[in-house]
């Protein structure tokens, strides 16, 4: 499995130089593009309580913050132990009441079964922010990281994250920023791997 995204990143990556020049030399001289490659570390339910930790707040906060939270958990967040943490234990971490709600929802969720991770493998990006996206806190941009990063997809096209349009400005010596609306556009050209194109802005960014 591994051998083969490899090989579709590589093709990948030839396609986006080939649609857009101004590519080419990120794609050669940055950090190449892994995803899919790297088992991921985290649960999906981690991945996206992290993601909900990091809303707003440094790396290092982030860092800090998460880490509390694993020493409440017994050194592992799962939806059953945060399950069983009050709103006051979930703050006494370094979370807002808005991220303890959204956490908590989240949790609820899970442990209903009315967010079944299993599906996500065989559902469309599409449907899976419509299945995230209702809980209070988490927008789509947060979904798109997920999908991205912890599920691997190779077209999401998160045009709503500065640093991707940033570097998108500077991959095309652009002098006035580009506006998410404009860069969603543009995006059709690369339906199929904008994920790849997202993560080059990245780079450039």
């Amino acid at each position: 499995m591994t051998n083969i995204r490899a090989q579709e990143l590589a093709s990948i990556k030839k396609k986006i130089s080939k649609v857009d020049p101004a590519f080419a030399p990120a794609i050669k001289n940055l950090e190449p593009c892994t995803f899919g490659l790297v088992k991921p570390k985290r649960s999906q339910y981690q991945s996206l309580v992290r993601a909900v930790i990091a809303q707003q707040v440094s790396t290092a906060a982030a860092r800090t913050i998460t880490g509390r939270l694993e020493d409440k958990c017994a050194g592992s967040i799962t939806a059953e132990r945060v399950g069983e943490l009050s709103p006051k234990q979930l703050q006494s971490v370094g979370l807002t009441g808005a991220k303890v709600r959204t956490i908590r929802e989240l949790t609820s969720s899970v442990l209903s079964g009315e967010i079944n991770f299993r599906k996500f493998t065989h559902m469309s990006d599409e449907e899976i922010i419509g299945e995230l996206v209702p809980l209070f806190g988490i927008g789509r941009w947060t979904v798109e990281m997920f999908l991205i990063f912890q599920l691997g997809r190779l077209d999401v096209w998160p045009i709503g994250d500065l640093a991707v349009r940033r570097g998108w400005d500077n991959l095309h010596g652009n002098t006035e920023p580009i506006k998410a609306k404009v860069l969603q556009g543009l995006g059709d050209q690369f339906i199929g791997m904008r994920s790849v194109v997202a993560w080059y802005c990245w780079r450039a960014s």
